[in-house]
Order: C-alpha cells, then structure tokens, then sequence
C-alpha cells in the first residue's frame, strides 16, 4: 500500500471553502451598533439561524425566507431585514495568510478552485471582500445550483463541472462535516483551522507551497 505522501504527490487541484476559509464571515457583524448583541442571539436561536441560512445557500431565495418569517416570526421581520441590508458588514476581508498560500498553488502549476455554501443572491459581494477568490479558476456556489454541503451531490456536481479527479484533489473547509462528506466523496479532506496549518498539511501532503511561516 501506498503512503499518504506518496498518494499525495499525484494531488493536483486544491479546492477552497470560502467563508471562513478564504474570507472572513461574522453574521452579528451587521448589526454592531444596530441592534443589540442579546437580541441578536435572541432572533437567531428563535430561527434557528444555521438551519435557516442553509437553505439559502441551498438556493432558497431571501424573499421566500423573508415571506416564512412574516408567517412564523413576525417580531424577527426587522432583524432579518436589517441583516441583508448590511449584509456586506458580515464579510470581513481576506483570512490572514489564506490569499498568499492560493497565489503560492497557482504559481506551482496547481489547479485552485472555490466551493461555497453562500446564496447567489449576495455571491457578489465575494470578490470585493476577499479580491483573492477572483484569482480561483472557478467556484462552485451552492446556492446558484440549488445544492448545499454536505449533501455528496454537490462533490459529484464539482467533480463534473471541473473534470476533477476526487482522488487527486484537495478539498478544505472549516467544517467538520463538510470535510467528511468530501472524504466519503473521495476526496482527499483536511479540516481548515488556519492558513499556517493548513500550509503544514499541503507541505506535509508533497505540495509544492513555501514551509510554515512562524508569525509573532
């Protein structure tokens, strides 16, 4: 049997999360000095912001969720209102070290893409935040195909539109679960909990990217 390095230096496309990953992502970040930071927590357990969200990035679009909370949270009406319209608020520039470490991929040779969980709807706002993800070959956005992480159809989808190889390609998130979805997909997964780690893993992997940093 083949080592992990060994497999490893036939890895040729290293695919990105964004949020959180290549951009920084904070949903209370919208409503500093809006609204305060109780009522927030208040309106997102009410919700159930996480699983309310993820169905935007499913393709769900924000008028429909706003129509729902009409329904069932009127009181939540405004905060959700006051969330899209500073919506750009929540993204806060670049990860640290993640843009320099994807300029590194390209510049060896290594195919870079992006896969998101992120509603189409505000997708745009991306870019701006975090001008590296314009660097990327391409990016698979959950919520303009109508499928979100961790559901395996998304991994088959990008596999299919990019003519990757799964076996040969890098997948990192910040979440567990996606990273294990990606695995049982055949990719090879590592969990992003830095950029400087995330450098260790590549190096360690055979990739051709600078050692770790050491920042004070």
């Amino acid at each position: 049997m083949r080592d992990r390095v060994s497999d490893a230096r036939e890895i040729d496309t290293v695919v990105f999360d964004l949020g959180n990953v290549l951009v920084q992502w904070d949903p209370y970040l919208p409503f500093v000095g809006r609204m305060e930071r109780a009522d927030v927590e208040a309106f997102f357990a009410e919700i159930d912001f996480a699983s309310f969200n993820h169905r935007q990035d499913a393709g769900r679009p924000w008028a429909t969720a706003r129509a729902e909370l009409v329904d069932r949270f009127p009181q939540h009406v405004a905060a959700l209102d006051l969330y899209l319209d500073h919506f750009s608020d929540s993204i806060a520039g670049p990860v640290p070290g993640s843009s320099e470490l994807v300029r590194e991929l390209i510049g060896a040779g290594i195919r870079v893409l992006g896969l998101t969980n992120w509603s189409a709807e505000t997708y745009h706002l991306a870019v701006p935040a975090a001008p590296v993800i314009g660097l990327l070959e391409g990016v698979l956005v959950s919520g303009e195909v109508g499928i979100a992480k961790p559901d395996p159809r998304i991994f088959a989808l990008l596999a299919e539109q990019f003519a990757v190889e799964p076996a040969s390609t890098v997948f990192t998130d910040d979440a567990a679960g996606n990273v294990l979805a990606a695995r049982t997909a055949g990719y090879v997964g590592l969990q992003f909990t830095g950029a400087d780690r995330l450098r260790g893993d590549l190096v360690a992997l055979g990739l051709p990217v600078g050692p770790q940093l050491t920042r004070t």
